[in-house]
């Protein structure tokens, strides 16, 4: 039995969760009941998502529908789940869907402008058309205004699947173009007794970033109006509230229509029996057909609002961050609209339209019209970098790895999630603020970090430890480091479109700012592995803003960094001042091990998606040598003899392996995986090889190589974390764990120790700290305690490029310095002395080096 509670808050409109098992607990066909702490029932639908080698359940997934009852659950394996008395239904006939939640029933065609044609509650139909809407121009938005001609588009739905048919749940699945570009997956999911259905919204841009600038993109549904003016409302978050309004307001007039009738106004409620003083003069009263609601950055929001088309907009007092929900509908029923992080995904607007007229309009826009036209332009015109020789050149000054036509966002994608809900009534102001939050934090049901670690997923990790100074020490800066990172997001203003959920790379002293706009300084694009720090860090902590944030980047790195169509699909970027503006594309940055904690913990299908991505990782290696610009060698790609770096490169292909053999059960990845571990092993220098050969059809490595090439690079992209689970997995294997174990052993090794068992010193060792924790695995592993000494004083100790000890006594101390006067734009809080890559590998080997190690720490 397992326990769990909530994240941060309940999941109000229904949840879905995963759930990790310790190998051979749960056998594959197992149902599952869940019950409050109380001890009643509560009906649940549950799925595998990944197995364990011996066919046992690894991660199961579970949802529950909506308005839970209880704070905590108890959910058993091996026994029938409680029945639903009203399930979702799922119906399909003649091209047509229609999906109820016992609530709220959306009728989907299955090709076609709409994404529902209809939505009803009971026998009302609440709304119509939903549909997806865009705007185009051929040209950028002129620095100083000027008409530009835009083209309108309307969503076209090409395929509809159903993923999922309840009981509790049910998935839709809808792909399209937005016109004749961008094509996009949409998702509804619908949940047992909701009123709420979640949207995910995913495109692609596959445009000419010369000619294609999309001027706005958004979700836009008609709302039908029944009630009198004076009985319709507008509703639009503020950073706390609700803007509150009537279509024709009867407060604040000259003569008075009642108190009750005020009241009841501004509450939603009916407004009764007007006073004849009022009554008789309704048609005089002005009705408010438009509203606006416009998030330009995250820092502020713009209200208005007009009677009509042709006639001025009414400026209403602004806001700073709006919680992205509204509402537009009357006392017998509207619908409730929101994106989620709006402020935090800026330019993103609400618009509501015709609110006076028998069919109003709902947008929600994910770019919003007001804004600039999108320019996905490179940001520079190159500088003569014609040459890998000009372009290793720069790379030397301004870290960037620039190549002509390199920088390009054709196959980059971005998800939004966005709600929509259909109400019999205009909801108080305490029902919006609350959907707003459900909103933006949707409730999510987890184990506890000690049920996590008892399934052994995931690797190497333990529960946080301050049973000594010396390791209070180390817990106090994993947090430091942490909550440098969530300040600085809202120092620097790390939000918008393309950049919510990223970091940056490296920060500037001299100006007191991350180096937004240098080269390979700036956006990080899990650039040694900040996205594995953050979510073990969460695994042993179960602290929601850590996850909340992992998530963001988790959102981020999954799309924005990475190539989803095109000549590159299935490649990420290195970290550039534009997201895909570096030329270094590599499957290191598409990682799967950066996916995985998400897709596990959430059962989220997109993510999924995003590892399915991967299922044939080995054929990008036939897109692009990553080695190009540096290799001394002759080589092109060569189907039968691919180049494959036995580091970055077999890493992120055995996480894709892996993940492909526990989730589908895919004998083509396992095999691969399981052949080239052999292969790695076989290797007279194992992991010290650094590359090997792949055949692309056998999927095996040349094992002839005999050689010794070692990269500072190779065990900071999840190859550490990667191969303790393999080797945890016991798969039969004893080569690959010794590979692993020398390559471990020797990496900080004294060089005289290299000499004698390798036959060289190894070059090219750096990033000391960072590899402490390979010698913490090998001293685990063998049971050496000197070795294990050797691991701590590595870490410990100032003997490279790492973040630990520092020659200035506030950088000893891990403190922040305020810096405010004229040479800052505002005041800030730096710690100079942080890069991510520092703060990255202090956070893994920290983590990995207390797992293993934690007993030989000695105070210092």
């Amino acid at each position: 039995m397992t326990a769990l509670r909530w994240l941060d808050r309940p999941g109000e409109q229904g949840v879905t969760w995963g759930v990790p098992w310790p190998r051979g607990a749960v056998e594959p066909d197992a149902p599952f009941a869940l019950a409050g702490a109380d001890g009643r029932e509560v009906p649940v639908q549950s799925w595998v998502t990944a197995t364990w080698p011996d066919g046992s359940v690894k991660w199961s997934a579970h949802a529950i529908g909506a308005r839970p009852s209880a704070t905590e659950y108890r959910l058993e394996p091996g026994r029938e789940p409680a029945t639903l008395p009203t399930p979702v239904t799922v119906a399909r006939e003649d091209g047509v869907l229609t999906v109820g939640t016992g609530v709220v029933t959306w009728t989907i065609e299955e090709s076609g402008g709409t994404l529902a044609r209809s939505i009803s509650r009971g026998s009302r139909e609440i709304a119509r058309d939903v549909r997806l809407v865009s705007l185009r121009q051929a040209e950028p938005t002129p620095d100083e205004g000027g008409p530009v001609a835009r083209e309108q588009a309307t969503g076209v739905v090409e395929r509809v699947t159903v993923e999922q048919d309840g009981p509790v749940r049910a998935v839709v699945r809808l792909e399209g173009r937005h016109g004749d570009w961008l094509p996009f997956t949409v998702r509804l999911y619908f949940y047992a007794g909701a009123e709420d259905v979640r949207i995910l919204h995913t495109f692609v841009w596959d445009g000419d970033p010369e000619r294609d600038f999309l001027a706005g993109l958004g979700l836009r549904a008609d709302v039908v109006m029944r009630d009198e003016l004076h009985d319709r409302h507008v509703r639009l978050a503020g950073d706390q509230g609700f803007l509150t309004e009537a279509v024709r307001g009867l407060t604040g007039l000259r003569r008075d229509p009642g108190e009750s009738v005020r009241r009841a106004q501004v509450a939603g409620r009916p407004c009764g029996e007007i006073d004849p003083e009022v009554g008789n003069r309704l048609h005089l009263i002005p009705a408010w057909n438009d509203y606006t609601l416009d998030q330009s950055s995250a820092d502020g929001f713009t209200l208005r609002k007009r009677t009509a088309e042709g006639h001025a907009w009414v400026t209403i007092p602004p806001g700073t961050r709006s919680a992205g929900y509204g509402y537009v509908g009357g006392v017998s029923g509207g619908l409730g609209f929101g994106l989620r992080d709006f402020w935090r995904l800026h330019p993103t607007r609400l618009d509501i339209r015709n609110a006076a007229t028998d069919l109003a309009t709902a947008t929600v826009w994910l770019w919003s019209p007001s804004a600039p036209a999108m320019d996905l332009r490179f940001y520079h015109d190159g500088m003569g970098q014609d040459t890998f020789a000009e372009q290793l050149e720069g790379l030397e000054v301004t870290y960037e790895d620039y190549e002509p036509g390199f920088g390009d966002a054709h196959g980059v994608a971005r998800t939004h999630q966005l709600t929509l809900r259909a109400v019999d009534a205009t909801p108080s102001s305490a029902d919006l603020a609350a959907c707003a939050a459900a909103m933006n934090e949707p409730g999510l049901l987890v184990a506890t970090p000690e049920r996590v670690r008892e399934a052994g997923v995931f690797g190497i990790w333990e529960l946080p430890d301050r049973s000594t100074p010396a390791h209070a020490r180390i817990e106090d800066r994993l947090d430091f480091l942490f909550d440098l990172y969530v300040r600085e997001r809202e120092q620097r203003r790390w939000y918008g479109f393309w950049d919510y959920g990223d970091v940056m790379h490296t920060y500037d002293g001299d100006r007191h700012t991350w180096r937004y706009d240098i080269g390979g300084y700036a956006w990080d694009n899990s650039e040694l592995s900040p996205d594995l720090w953050l979510w073990l860090q969460y695994l042993r902590t179960g602290r929601a803003d850590v996850f909340r944030f992992a998530e963001a980047m988790t959102r981020h790195t999954g799309e924005v960094d990475v190539y989803h169509l095109g000549r590159w699909k299935g490649l990420g970027s290195r970290h550039n001042v534009q997201h895909w503006g570096c030329s270094c594309k590599q499957l290191r940055i598409s990682n799967a091990a950066y996916r995985r904690f998400y897709y596990y913990l959430t059962a989220d299908e997109r993510t999924g998606d995003l590892m399915d991505e991967l299922s044939v990782p080995e054929e990008t290696f036939t897109i692009i040598d990553p080695q190009r610009k540096v290799r001394r060698d002759v080589y092109t790609p060569d189907p039968a003899a691919l180049s494959v770096g036995l580091g970055t490169d077999w890493g992120s292909l055995a996480a894709a392996w892996l993940t492909r053999w526990e989730r589908h059960g895919d004998e083509r990845a396992r095999d691969r995986l399981l052949g080239t571990m052999a292969d790695i092993g076989a290797l007279p220098q194992g992991f010290l090889t650094g590359d090997a050969r792949l055949n692309l059809e056998t999927g095996r490595f040349d094992t002839s190589t005999d050689r010794i090439s070692v990269s500072h690079l190779s065990s900071l992209f999840g190859l550490p974390e990667i191969c303790a689970e393999l080797i945890a997995l016991d798969l039969g294997i004893p080569g690959f764990e010794r590979a692993w174990l020398d390559y471990c052993r020797l990496y900080l090794a004294p060089p005289e120790q290299q000499e004698a068992e390798a036959g060289q010193r190894l070059s090219g060792i750096s990033l000391i700290q960072a590899h402490s924790r390979l010698t913490a695995y090998a001293a685990a592993r063998t049971g050496d305690a000197g070795l294990a000494a050797w691991a701590w004083r590595k870490f410990a100790l100032d003997e490279g490029d790492q973040l630990n000890t520092n020659p200035l006594q506030r950088q000893q101390n891990w403190e922040l310095t305020l810096v405010d006067g004229p040479e800052v734009l505002s005041p800030v809080g730096e710690a100079p002395f942080v890069s991510t890559n520092d703060a990255a590998q202090y956070g893994l080997a920290a983590i990995h080096n207390l797992a293993l190690i934690g007993k030989h720490l000695a105070e210092r």
